[in-house]
């Protein structure tokens, strides 16, 4: 049973969530109402997109993706500054995971001389999300969050640290930007208790669900209606048998139109025998995904991958999906996915050519030799057998098969 625990932290106080969500949501209805009088009234689109990610981000309203495609689509039929539109398609397609593309409106703003500023500050945020030239990413991030001291500055420092599991540095990173903090809006704190719950519950070699739901709880505490938070505490709970609490957690959330919120709730009620409220849900999660995937394909295929890998029951969908990830952005994260996924649906010579990609790719760097990766990849001998050898990594082809065969995960 999970047992309260005091956290070390003093959290900052902030503006009542709910009320703060109210004054995002009128303030985003205004911010459309003047866009439509005047698309090219300036700021007013930026506007419009810092507003719409909070949204999605917090509020789980993924509607917000399809409203900034529209946007995007009126702007570009005025006579708008071309630096000014190729910077917000930019930012949009990031938003969307559509990297290649974002880089490619990145390169137009800074041809038709767009603030550099801008362009540097998006075109680091693309090369994290994508584990690209991590080392100078690291320079960068850790000089701004050095100047600035800004939560917003340190909390992507920390997710970085995560990324090349320097998990203590993260943790140190995201406590300094919680205490650090000076403003009253409940976005960022709620963010960062949000991040430093996914390090100590999912990140960490040996988690610690303890601490990950005390932060949850606290991200909840300051925004009511954080649906990433409901879905995660609830997790805990559910592992826990806390079945009715993970309940309440989730049920507020379904309005938000997230189909993880329904997965969630299918495997609590499953959990609780109560199968046909289950089956519904389970409906509604799948239609849902399906809906997303077909929109947002990029944005999606991470989670995508992980519903039909599990409840989903559709794991050479979750396959494709999870290669599309990978392909669209190379992390040591997206990798693990899909080797473990390749090796659930009974692929060893995928899963033998996704650990070839991996290790080529990151298995230089000590984030590799800390990733369940580095045991398959190491130089183990060759297998001769119907599963083949690839002399050029030494990739452990037994390990792999009989992965395979006996349902290990790695």
């Amino acid at each position: 049973m999970i047992q309260a625990l005091d956290l070390k932290i003093d959290f900052p106080l902030a503006t009542d969530g709910d009320i703060a969500v109210t004054n995002l949501q009128s303030a985003r209805q205004q911010s459309w109402s003047r866009f439509w009088q005047a698309p090219q009234r300036a700021g007013i689109a930026e506007y419009i997109v810092e507003q719409e990610h909070l949204t999605s981000q917090f509020l789980g309203d993924l509607c917000a993706f399809d409203r900034l495609e529209m946007l995007g689509k009126n702007l570009a039929s005025t006579d708008v500054d071309p630096s000014r539109l190729a910077l917000i398609h930019a930012q949009v397609a990031s938003m969307m995971h559509r990297f290649a593309e974002a880089r490619n409106y990145l390169a137009q703003a800074h041809e038709q001389v767009a603030p550099p500023g801008s362009v540097n500050r998006l075109s680091l945020a693309i090369d994290q999300a994508c584990g690209t030239h991590l080392e100078a990413v690291l320079d960068v991030r850790r000089r701004i969050a050095a100047e600035s001291g800004r939560l917003e500055d340190l909390i992507p420092l920390g997710a970085l640290f995560a990324d090349l599991r320097e998990f203590e540095e993260a943790e140190r990173v995201y406590v300094q930007a919680i205490q650090q903090y000076q403003d009253v809006s409940p976005f960022a704190p709620a963010w960062a208790c949000f991040q430093l719950g996914v390090l100590w519950g999912e990140l960490l070699p040996n988690p610690q669900p303890i601490r990950a739901a005390q932060c949850y709880r606290k991200a909840i505490a300051y925004l009511p209606c954080y649906v990433k938070a409901r879905v995660h505490l609830a997790e805990i709970y559910s592992q826990d048998g806390r079945t009715g609490e993970a309940e309440a957690l989730l049920v507020p959330a379904l309005a938000a139109g997230d189909p993880e919120v329904n997965w969630r709730l299918a495997e609590v009620f499953n959990a609780s025998g109560r199968f046909a409220d289950a089956e519904a849900q389970m409906q509604a999660a799948r239609s849902g995904f399906e809906n997303l995937l077909e929109r947002h394909l990029l944005a999606f295929a991470d989670h995508g991958a992980e519903f039909y890998s599990g409840s989903g029951n559709d794991v050479q969908k979750a396959l494709e999906l999870t290669r599309i990830n990978v392909a669209n952005r190379p992390t040591l994260r997206a990798f693990e996915q899909a080797f473990a996924i390749a090796i659930k649906a009974g692929e060893p010579q995928v899963a033998s050519e996704i650990l070839d990609i991996a290790e080529k790719r990151w298995g230089w760097t000590a984030a590799f030799r800390r990733s369940p990766l580095a045991a398959h990849g190491s130089d183990c001998g060759s297998y001769e057998g119907d599963v083949g050898t690839d002399q050029s990594i030494g990739v452990p082809r037994r390990s792999i098969k009989n992965a395979v065969n006996q349902g290990v995960p790695i």
